[in-house]
């Protein structure tokens, strides 16, 4: 049953507030599927943003959660801890072989966010040898979330302009686009001259920090880039004492095959943030993880050298469970499924480009990730073109469920879905696409 949002009491987000706009109305979910009122079943192609990454209500994280809601089921973080943030902790820890020293809670990608930035501005301020910073370096197509220090490390664009008057100083460049770049340069002939203007200001000036998506710029298109960009941020962030931030929400948990994006790239940042697949989309749960270089200057006993920032359910024992779980179950069949699933996707990237033929362009693949661009141009946002809205509507009438972010379509299903339902949801596309004009 379609609802329309005016009537219902739920403010619904992103979906505009008017009488053509209309809601599905879902009750149950399992594997790679969502079931409406009605009964009728869909395909779930991009594991309700980006966070199902086991499928829904995975038998594992479903035991995990009923078996914590039996012993714990939320105490305050601040002065406590308990089994389940620990054992997460450790187990987050493990993920990237020790390279970083704790773990920061809170319950969603943008808090994440959030707290990376504060850390990363009072590490100056309880630093004795370094003076004090306020200024990030930041990349036009990179978007880190809504609340009001995310969204100012995000690029300027459609989510943000409104609060233009919020932002606080940051230095933005243009995102890397391997293959689109404005050089003219190939992965063979790239000397990352897309970072020379950086390069330049972040010698002349100190900044507190350089934040960037790793390999792939999600929410604002999809867009997939060279390591070498990460390989020469770290160097720059290195030499000028930067410090690099990894937001790792959308490409942390295995979604790129490795656990996390920056190991693929073989560059380490000093702060890495994550969320999202954490626990496998079941309870929110954001963690920001810090190296042991900045942790270290906020021991003291100086109360004003503390980090002073909470949330009521930071660490919650609930969500930290099932977060245990979902990270055991990335290391036992996580990563053989997405090695599975790229390989799935990338073979069938020939077939949909000659059956589409000139309509589509830029087809990509990487990890769990399949995009392309359907060639409908306009002259405003990328991400307010109105073909997005037109072939997420279509879609449904194929029961399927995408989100294209304007001509940018593209599918994250979850890790373990069938190969019949793959072929649904490309079956669907190739129909689609081939009336649309």
């Amino acid at each position: 049953m379609k609802v329309n949002p005016i009537h219902t009491y739920t403010w619904v987000p992103l979906t505009i507030q008017e009488e053509e706009e209309s809601i599905l109305g879902i009750v149950k979910a399992e594997a790679e599927f969502v079931t409406d009122s009605e009964g009728n079943r869909w395909i779930d192609a991009i594991a309700s943003w980006w966070t199902m990454i086991f499928g829904h209500r995975h038998p594992r994280l479903v035991a995990a959660l009923y078996k914590q809601m039996e012993e714990l089921d939320h105490v305050m973080l601040a002065g406590h801890i308990h089994p389940a943030a620990e054992s997460l902790s450790k187990s987050l820890l493990e993920l990237t072989n020790f390279d970083f020293h704790k773990v920061f809670y809170s319950d969603n990608g943008s808090n994440a966010i959030e707290i990376a930035l504060k850390l990363a501005i009072q590490y100056y301020q309880n630093h004795p040898d370094l003076s004090p910073r306020s200024e990030f370096l930041v990349f036009s197509n990179s978007y880190h979330g809504d609340s009001i220090g995310a969204m100012n490390v995000s690029g300027k664009n459609y989510f943000n302009r409104i609060f233009s008057d919020l932002r606080f100083p940051t230095k933005e460049f243009p995102a890397p686009n391997c293959k689109h770049c404005p050089w003219g340069k190939v992965a063979s002939s790239c000397s990352t001259e897309c970072l020379n203007d950086l390069e330049l200001e972040i010698k002349q000036k100190n900044y507190v920090g350089i934040v960037i998506e790793p390999l792939v710029f999600g929410a604002n298109g999809m867009l997939f880039y060279d390591q070498k960009v990460l390989v020469k941020l770290r160097e720059l962030a290195t030499l000028t004492h930067t410090l690099l931030i990894f937001d790792e929400v959308f490409t942390g948990m295995g979604r790129l095959g490795t656990a996390f994006a920056y190991q693929k790239a073989e560059t380490k940042p000093d702060i890495l943030v994550m969320a999202k697949g954490l626990t496998g989309g079941m309870i929110p749960l954001g963690a920001t993880l810090v190296s042991e270089f900045i942790y270290k200057q906020f021991i003291s006993k100086d109360p004003y050298r503390a980090f002073f920032h909470a949330h009521t359910m930071t660490g919650n024992p609930l969500a930290c469970s099932v977060g245990y779980a979902s990270v055991q179950l990335l290391k036992e069949v996580g990563f053989e499924l997405v090695k599975q699933l790229e390989v799935s996707l990338q073979n069938r990237i020939e077939p949909f480009q000659r059956k589409l033929g000139k309509r589509i362009e830029n087809v990509r693949v990487m990890g769990g990730i399949f995009a392309f661009e359907y060639q409908e141009k306009i002259a405003e946002d990328e991400y307010l073109n109105p073909v997005g809205k037109r072939i997420r509507e279509r879609m449904k009438e194929f029961r399927i469920l995408l989100r294209p972010l304007g001509r940018t379509i593209y599918i994250t299903p979850p890790y373990s879905i069938s190969e019949t339902s793959l072929d649904q949801i490309f079956l669907a596309l190739e129909q689609t696409l081939l009336e649309f004009p």
